[in-house]
């Protein structure tokens, strides 16, 4: 395996630069998911039946805290990874740490907030806006959680093995990941929740 010591160390073989080009895209077929979801979520919004309206179950508390949360944590993702190519393993593994607690709050204000949706009917069964509703959220919440265990394992190898062109691209395509999950918030955030609100 042929080292190029010019470039940053996730990109510094050839495997490693043809595994971010994968993990890019990867990336576009999750863009679509997601496209796909908001496309029906917009298309139903206005169907709740009998049910309760986006105006009457959002809160801007939880929504707020949940941003503020995802948004940090892409901070001290990419605080970790500029310790990683700096070589400081123990720095990097500790915003990895942290960026990872951000995750759980925000999992964890996630959970309160299905629940919240629940004690006032406002379920998969109750209209169509509901279920377009929790399935786009579902499915963010779903990757948020995927998340956690990656980065959970990537930390454990990056702890045993140090940092090595192969630990270096796993952490590097972990970032990425995490970065896409917090653009696809700002969506969720801006168009069902802000919107909804208005």
């Amino acid at each position: 395996m042929k080292i190029d010591h010019s470039q940053p160390l996730e990109y510094s073989t050839d495997q490693n630069k043809l595994n971010i080009l994968g993990f890019w895209i990867f990336l576009g077929a999750e863009i679509m998911l997601f496209a796909t979801l908001f496309t029906a979520y917009f298309t139903l919004q206005g169907r709740t039946g009998s049910g309760p309206t986006p105006g009457e179950i959002f809160e801007i508390t939880p929504v707020l805290i949940e941003t503020i949360v995802l948004l940090t944590s892409s901070f001290t993702i990419g605080l970790g990874v500029h310790a990683m190519r700096l070589g400081r393993k123990n720095a990097m593994l500790t915003f990895f740490g942290i960026t990872l607690l951000l995750g759980l709050v925000f999992l964890g204000v996630e959970i309160f907030e299905f629940t919240h949706y629940y004690h006032v009917g406002a379920t998969y069964q109750t209209s169509a806006f509901t279920a377009a509703l929790l399935t786009t959220l579902g499915t963010h919440g779903g990757h948020v959680t995927l998340g956690l265990f990656w980065g959970l394992f990537i930390m454990i190898q990056v702890k045993k093995r140090g940092l090595t062109p192969e630990t270096a691209n796993k952490s590097f395509i972990f970032s990425l990941y995490w970065h896409f999950l917090d653009v696809v918030w700002i969506f969720i955030f801006s168009f069902i929740y802000l919107k909804g609100m208005m």
